[in-house]
């Protein structure tokens, strides 16, 4: 990753590591085996993000093979489905979602434009942190063809080309050195062959992608806490300070013990909430919620114990430490922060 982000190489992942996984059946784990996928669910795809927690891996693993995937499956033609799982399975294609327009996750509020021309529809409007968005073979773009932002009908999933006339790719490198991109799409002609599910009627398709998508970075964030937690006590173990480890001293034992129980309380909800996407995807909304608003917090403390309790040291770009804090600041934001959901759970339950 630090040759990555120091040499600002043009993908932002290493390509061979990626056909790797596909040769592995990595890529197409959510893809039903029909179209040569594992066809397996959430809980195994938690388990793959987890470990990309622990190693802060760049991939496309989430873009193309959780939530391009799963929408595909769950949504696309017979015609799509065909065209496109294979390839995503492979390793061959990749994808991302174009979904936010803000500084924010706000899936209804959007904006972007699909007005009606001829046997289709012309995309008008901008995307911002689509992840992956430079290099995909294939955008999943969300757009409003009824209705006004905020509200839930009128959205609809549309299949766009990268390189259709009217769409311009800016690649946004973020903190964590991982890449995102902002999209705007001018005029772009789409046909009704490129709409992914009903026209008007997204969300539903949507909120279930988005779910697993939340459940598979509560499960990254799980990784990189249990990881930042480990180091951090090897550390207290190996750093001495008035003759003695520092690990011997209480109040630095007391903030690892709540640590560690913090991060076991949340992988339980995050198993639960991947499990709830794989049994029922429609009830899974708030068991989803408690687990990424759970990791969230989780995350943030985990890094923020490991780089005080590192010291000095752990504000250097040569120790490793620090690159955690920077994806978890990363994780917390995509699809959806500890606030947002905090929120979906207070309206689930009718506040």
């Amino acid at each position: 990753m630090r040759q990555l982000r120091d040499t600002r190489d043009d993908t932002g992942f290493s390509r061979q590591l990626w056909a790797t996984f596909a040769e592995m059946g990595f890529a197409g784990l959510l893809v039903p085996e029909e179209h040569g996928g594992s066809g397996l669910g959430a809980v195994e795809a938690g388990v793959i993000m987890e470990e990309i927690g622990r190693t802060l891996m760049p991939s496309p693993f989430l873009a193309t093979a959780v939530l391009s995937a799963s929408a595909l499956a769950r949504a696309g033609s017979a015609g799509q489905k065909s065209e496109y799982l294979p390839k995503i399975a492979s390793g061959a294609l990749l994808s991302a979602l174009a979904l936010d327009e803000g500084a924010k996750h706000r899936p209804l509020h959007t904006a972007l434009q699909a007005v009606r021309s001829g046997n289709g529809f012309r995309l008008s409007g901008a995307k911002a942190m689509v992840v992956d968005g430079h290099v995909a073979d294939l955008l999943l773009v969300v757009a409003r063809s009824a209705g006004t932002p905020g509200e839930r009908d009128g959205l609809t999933l549309f299949l766009v080309d990268p390189k259709a006339k009217g769409v311009a790719i800016e690649r946004t490198i973020m903190v964590d050195a991982h890449n995102a991109a902002r999209i705007r799409f001018d005029d772009v002609e789409v046909t009704a062959d490129h709409v992914l599910g009903e026209v008007d009627g997204g969300a539903a398709v949507l909120s279930s992608v988005l779910d697993l998508g939340r459940g598979a970075v509560a499960s990254e964030m799980v990784g990189l806490s249990e990881e930042v937690f480990g180091r951090t006590v090897a550390y207290l173990k190996e750093r001495k300070q008035f003759g003695k480890a520092i690990g011997e001293f209480q109040a630095l034992q007391h903030r690892a013990a709540h640590l560690y129980i913090e991060i076991e309380i949340t992988r339980a909800a995050v198993l639960k909430a991947l499990q709830a996407i794989d049994a029922d995807p429609a009830k899974a909304a708030a068991a989803v919620a408690v687990a990424k608003a759970r990791a969230g917090t989780t995350a943030t403390l985990a890094v923020q114990e490991g780089v005080q309790m590192h010291g000095g040291m752990g504000m250097t770009d040569q120790f490793d430490i620090g690159f955690f804090m920077k994806r978890a600041r990363v994780c917390e934001e995509l699809l959806g922060d500890a606030n947002y959901h905090a929120a979906q759970l207070a309206q689930l339950r009718g506040y």
